[in-house]
């Protein structure tokens, strides 16, 4: 993983005489993301258009209420996909800005449509079966970050946030994101994870990994089940995520486990090797 941990991922509140909003500055994937915000819509896109000049982003999205999606898409602003009961039950929508035509531009998007019509062909599998011996389940602990950092560096040469530092899996534990991991014979060989949002009652399953020699045994299923299973015992019943577009087994197992795809992210962060586009998929957790 070659992600430089001295890049700021930083999150902070920007506010204006008629707005306010929560906005995720990603210099490593030259973004700009607002996850909540309040106000006159159009000094809230003003406001980001200076942000995204300042800091050389190529790329602006807002998480849009319901209601302003389309004042959104009347400032230039593209809808990219539907975050379903992402607001407590009510709807977001990913409305998309670029700066750049290399951004907006996908050099795979036709290989992705064949790959998802690949993947929503397969039939449905909503229960995992039982995990076969030697592995084992369990929710992660602050002392299982050192094997999770070497596991994320190992699996992806590169990644939009620095899940190679043990310190920042750490931060991301005490601050409510919950791990599960798979170990064989003690050793962490698969992991995945739950961003919670309590204010607004969701949560992304994301930080999925398997070491490619394990990769053969469904061990993801089983991961996201049981973090579904965390989650609902929790009263978070909105799960989604964003899978790398190009992965068929990543999909695949959101599309087996009940999830609906509800649309694409175009080069939306730097994972793997390059600006990826990243498949949404949403499932009501009852």
């Amino acid at each position: 993983m070659t992600t430089d941990n001295n890049v700021l991922y930083t999150n902070r509140t920007e506010t204006g005489p008629d707005f306010t909003m929560d906005v995720y500055l990603d210099p490593f994937s030259k973004r700009l993301r607002v996850d909540d915000y309040r106000g006159n819509v159009q000094s809230i896109t003003g406001r980001l258009h200076e942000l995204a000049g300042t800091h050389g982003f190529t790329k602006v999205f807002v998480k849009s209420r319901q209601e302003h999606w389309q004042a959104f898409l009347s400032l230039g602003y593209m809808p990219e996909g539907v975050f379903k009961g992402y607001f407590s039950g009510s709807d977001g929508y990913s409305m998309a800005l670029y700066f750049t035509t290399e951004r907006r531009t996908s050099e795979h998007w036709i290989d992705e449509d064949n790959i998802l019509r690949q993947v929503l062909s397969l039939p449905l599998k909503p229960g995992a079966k039982k995990l076969a011996a030697p592995y084992t389940i369990r929710i992660a602990e602050l002392y299982d970050a050192e094997p999770l950092a070497l596991l994320y560096g190992t699996v992806f040469p590169v990644y939009p946030t620095p899940m190679n530092d043990p310190a920042y899996i750490r931060k991301v534990m005490q601050e409510g994101t919950v791990f599960y991991v798979i170990e064989e014979q003690g050793r962490i060989v698969s992991a995945a994870s739950a961003e919670i949002n309590m204010r607004y009652h969701n949560a992304e399953m994301t930080d999925c990994a398997t070491l490619p020699e394990h990769r053969k045994y469904g061990l993801m299923r089983h991961l996201i089940a049981a973090l579904e299973g965390e989650l609902f015992r929790r009263n978070i019943y909105c799960a989604y995520s964003l899978a790398r577009s190009l992965s068929f087994g990543m999909n695949a197992v959101f599309h087996q486990l009940g999830y609906t795809y509800t649309g694409r992210l175009t080069k939306n962060c730097n994972i793997f090797d390059k600006f990826e586009d990243m498949s949404l998929w949403v499932k009501t957790l009852v």
